[in-house]
């Protein structure tokens, strides 16, 4: 399904009628993370439903609510949990909200996802900062923007290494260590094979999930500047193999939601300068 300018339009404007200010940043909270939407400044909370042509979030931890208000300072549109492809989206379906984000004056996205870790250096409740990121979804969105009947072109770095530098040093002056690495993509919504985690790490992993290139891929075709930060909730252990389940990981991310929290108010307090 693709979406045309006039879609993202009737999607914006349906917000704008509750929420007249422009929004500086975007957010997309993801699984166990969406409890940083309660800090903030909430000027208006709607329904994913309430949003024309908005899919509707159906997977565990994902309220499917847009949150919009202040928070350190800045003007944020915040998605509290997002859509996958496991749960039926197309990538244009599940990319939407960011080309919203995008209507309502957004210019950077922080995107925060849970993930399982793949390198052995991780420990549950780590947070990494993507640097770079591989695409093993075997579906993008439409890859052009939707005004333009071009093809988009993508950087061979689509993360902003400003936002990632800044993230890194508010976590180090919140006394905490930041990893960075690459995140692979699968669609799901299976836990991978242990036979899977091994050639995910030897292709360069270091994390797995099952969201987040969509949106970042349509973050850039706006033209936004994109960091995204991933929470790990276990470390993949091939040759000593635990069973892990939705409810396990959720309750995992939630309890590095404090840190996450530190985090992405440290770096909106920075931004606040600059937005």
């Amino acid at each position: 399904m693709r979406y045309s300018a006039e879609d993202v339009e009737r999607s914006a404007a349906a917000v704008r009628r509750q929420w007249s200010r422009t929004a500086q940043v975007g957010l997309i909270l993801g699984t166990g993370l969406g409890h940083l939407a309660d800090f903030l400044a909430a000027d208006v909370e709607l329904g994913f439903e309430q949003l024309p042509h908005f899919p509707r979030a159906t997977a565990l931890g994902h309220a499917g609510r847009l949150v919009c208000g202040e928070l350190a300072g800045v003007r944020v549109a915040a998605l509290r949990g997002r859509c996958h492809l496991y749960e039926g989206y197309s990538a244009d379906q599940v990319a939407l909200p960011v080309r919203v984000l995008h209507a309502l004056g957004c210019r950077i996205l922080i995107i925060s996802n849970a993930a399982g870790g793949l390198n052995p250096r991780y420990e549950a409740g780590d947070i990494m900062v993507v640097a770079d990121h591989i695409n093993l979804m075997w579906r993008t969105p439409s890859g052009q923007r939707v005004d333009s009947p071009r093809p988009g072109r993508l950087a061979a770095s689509p993360y902003d290494p400003r936002l990632a530098t800044q993230a890194i040093e508010v976590a180090r002056a919140a006394g905490f260590v930041l990893q960075a690495g690459v995140y692979v993509s699968m669609t799901g919504p299976t836990y991978e094979t242990r036979a899977e985690y091994r050639m995910l790490r030897r292709i360069g992993g270091d994390c797995v999930g099952m969201s987040t290139i969509p949106e970042v891929l349509v973050a850039r075709q706006c033209g936004l500047r994109v960091l995204a930060l991933s929470t790990v909730t276990n470390v993949a252990s091939p040759d000593a193999p635990q069973t892990v389940s939705g409810q396990q990981v959720v309750a995992a991310a939630s309890r590095a939601e404090p840190r996450m929290r530190q985090l992405v108010t440290g770096l909106l307090a920075r931004l606040a300068q600059e937005v």
